[in-house]
């Protein structure tokens, strides 16, 4: 698996990647927003993921894990979901969390537990995707899920 950072001139495809698997594009570009892609041989993209610091760096929203259709079922999601992880620690994050109405069995699969949805806007309401889910009334359909980086 080879991840590309993303980059400005990534924008548009990226948007478009998302929008195609379902997953929220608030802030994609933003500072605080990291994000990377896998191209197959053509150059389209066919997987992404990312991760949003809160102000403070001590918490990473999990943001874009996605794998092509055509390519699910091999595991590329799991690679996805640990290249986020360990940048996020790499950047001194303690705790990771994410939103996921339809894929938490996977999400447990790499430790995540249930978490509460509250502590979650609290401890990221700097984050643009958390900002956005408020505004429009959506975290209250959301589902929140948290683990610990690093060592445990």
């Amino acid at each position: 698996m080879e991840l590309i950072r993303c980059t400005a001139a990534d924008a548009g495809e990226v948007e478009a990647f998302l929008r195609e698997v379902d997953l929220t594009v608030t802030g994609l570009d933003a500072p605080s927003t990291r994000l990377w892609v896998e191209r197959d041989e053509s150059g389209r993209i066919v997987g992404s993921t990312g991760y949003e610091l809160s102000g403070d760096g001590t918490h990473a929203l999990i943001r874009s894990v996605a794998v092509a259709s055509a390519s699910r079922t091999r595991g590329r999601g799991r690679e996805m979901a640990g290249f986020a992880l360990e940048r996020a620690a790499d950047e001194r994050a303690t705790t990771a969390w994410l939103f996921s109405r339809r894929s938490g069995a996977f999400w447990q699969s790499l430790g995540f537990v249930a978490a509460d949805l509250s502590e979650l806007a609290r401890v990221l309401a700097d984050t643009h995707q958390v900002r956005a889910f408020v505004a429009t009334g959506q975290i209250t359909r959301e589902v929140a899920w948290t683990r610990v980086l690093g060592g445990a």
